[in-house]
């Protein structure tokens, strides 16, 4: 007899992901629904406005990768109306991306993933001394784990224990059998959750150098950038070094060595060593180096053949809403995208925490679209990435995905597993901070010839315009779309990460990479499904990025009229 498991949110922070699976009378799952139970208006709301207004409002998509959209909205402008802007803004541009990366997905990994792997009750029972020398096996100079720092970590952990006040750490699984941490090694990744914390605080001020302000920058106009005097202050950039020197360091001294620990002991994990039943996967050029040279390489991968990549066609891009709760026509591609509502609710049955709501699997249920490439389901995000840049043939990929792989013992299959989407994330923040340099120092060549940052655009209000954006946002591709017409904005669609991961099953039957990772795993407990928890984290769900305005009860939470012309 089948039994139903709800996980409501499943998201340790940003929330509003629905996860629901079905187990066998051995507790293997046999079906699963992925929802999101947030409406998106952004893409309403921009409809009528002025163009060089989108960045500052589709930025409000996401409150953690807020400089993706950002940039994207402004590139898709820029791209509609035949603006080429700048070298010094695209390496701007370029380091903002950089530096948002370096936070992104050092937050990911400790902070909303870290706890998958991490037994914190564990990691109380831990000697010290002995998880000191433990660090020392996957670097030689480990960060926040010598004796000393490791005893106060655990004293500190203790106190919120004994207080009762777990904070970040209530409400979890501790004690399931798939936790493979020694307690030594549990200590050791828990110090560095923490450490992490201010990580990440120097990371965002990176981005605020050249962004005036993390999250939500302002620098970026169409055309170009304003953040001209930093760009120019020898003390502004020597702090941007600086500050990133910080961050690299943390990254190789903690980041690298955790997954290499992890890897080490979760390598034969049955919930790690599976989670890529789609194996087709896409990503996009992005982080110039060097005028029309870029970090990342732009194609797509089918039935996961390295040797068969090809390059992307924009053209066989298209959203569908047969289980979405939208109204369409069949699939749309997003320069013809609508975004009306079709709410069909829950409907009540059992499940293993007795009668609870539950998505109509039949019907509709989640307020993320389908996008598909060519009608095939596609897995985007730093996984992608990597395997489409290998596939090219990009040296500096090439060269830290074998060294990863050379150092922990795996085969390259490894790479196609939940185990390997979290090492791809790594590995691809690695890559980040030491070729953003090469980025950085391009930028100042650039300068002693040219300081130029920004070119006008021109909009003609009789003229029609179409134009779009891509590029690779921390969990994977991004791409915005845009039709304008009298000068205003007509229509607009973002087609992000998270969509093209979450979305719910289409017309053909065909399940998205979230719902196809679940297939097949077996839990060790329904009741507290951690092997789920661990496979969705790794994908890095960012729903709001995907669903934006919610009245659970179908209620108007409010209604604002803004003159897009600037008329009130």
């Amino acid at each position: 007899m089948s039994k139903r498991v709800v996980i409501d949110p499943i998201t340790r922070i940003e929330g509003h992901l629905r996860i629901e699976v079905e187990v066998d009378e051995n507790n293997v799952i046999t079906k699963a629904w992925s929802s999101s139970t947030l409406w998106r208006g952004i893409e309403v709301i921009l409809k009528g406005r002025t163009p060089m207004d989108v960045g500052l409002i589709v930025q409000r998509i996401c409150g953690v990768c807020t400089y993706s959209h950002y940039r994207c909205g402004i590139e898709a402008v820029e791209n509609a109306l035949g603006t080429e802007i700048p070298l010094n803004a695209k390496y701007l541009r370029s380091l903002m991306q950089t530096s948002l990366y370096m936070h992104d997905h050092i937050v990911h990994f400790y902070h909303l993933h870290g706890l998958d792997f991490v037994d914190i009750v564990s990691a109380l029972s831990a000697d010290p001394a002995l998880a000191a020398q433990e660090a020392l096996k996957y670097t030689d100079k480990p960060i926040a784990a010598g004796e000393g720092d490791l005893r106060a970590v655990q004293e500190r952990v203790k106190g919120f224990v004994e207080t009762g006040k777990l904070g970040p750490f209530a409400n979890a699984y501790w004690g399931n059998r798939t936790y493979r941490f020694t307690p030594e090694q549990n200590l050791i990744a828990l110090s560095h959750y923490l450490k992490a914390l201010e990580v990440q605080r120097v990371a965002s001020e990176m981005l605020a150098i050249f962004g005036g302000k993390s999250p939500h920058p302002q620098s970026l106009v169409v055309g170009g950038v304003t953040s001209v005097r930093d760009m120019l202050s020898p003390a502004r950039l020597q702090e941007w070094k600086q500050k990133h020197a910080i961050v690299t360091d943390f990254i190789h001294r903690a980041y690298k060595a955790d997954i290499v620990m992890a890897a080490a002991a979760f390598g034969n994990e049955p919930s790690v060593l599976g989670g890529v039943n789609v194996k087709n996967f896409m990503a996009t050029n992005d982080f110039v180096l060097a005028d029309g040279k870029y970090m990342f390489d732009q194609g797509v991968i089918m039935d996961g053949d390295l040797a068969g990549v090809t390059d992307i066609n924009p053209d066989l891009i298209k959203e569908d809403v047969t289980h979405a709760w939208y109204k369409a026509d069949g699939a749309q591609h997003p320069y013809d995208g609508t975004t009306v509502p079709d709410y069909t609710g829950f409907v009540e049955r059992d499940t293993v925490y007795g009668k609870l709501p539950t998505v109509d699997g039949d019907g509709k249920y989640s307020w993320v679209k389908s996008p598909r490439y060519d009608d095939e389901p596609m897995e985007v995000g730093p996984l992608a990435c990597l395997l489409v840049s290998y596939a090219r043939g990009n040296q500096v990929v090439i060269d830290a995905v074998n060294d990863l792989l050379e150092t922990t013992g795996l085969p390259i299959e490894a790479l196609f597993t939940t185990l390997g989407r979290t090492a791809a994330r790594m590995l691809q923040t690695v890559i980040v901070a030491q070729e953003g340099l090469k980025t950085f120092d391009a930028m100042l060549v650039n300068l002693q010839s040219d300081e130029s940052t920004y070119t006008k655009p021109e909009i003609d209000s009789t003229k029609e315009y179409i134009g779009h954006s891509m590029i690779e946002a921390p969990r994977g591709m991004l791409s915005h779309w845009i039709r304008i017409k009298n000068g205003l904005v007509e229509n607009y669609q973002a087609v992000v990460p998270t969509t093209w991961n979450a979305g719910p099953v289409d017309a053909n039957g065909k399940m998205g990479p979230y719902e196809a990772s679940l297939i097949g795993l077996e839990l060790e407990d329904p009741t507290k499904p951690l092997e789920v928890i661990r496979i969705i984290h790794s994908f890095d769900p960012c729903m709001a990025c995907s669903v934006h305005v919610m009245d659970f009860k179908g209620q108007e939470l409010g209604k604002f009229r803004i003159d897009p012309t600037g008329n009130n």
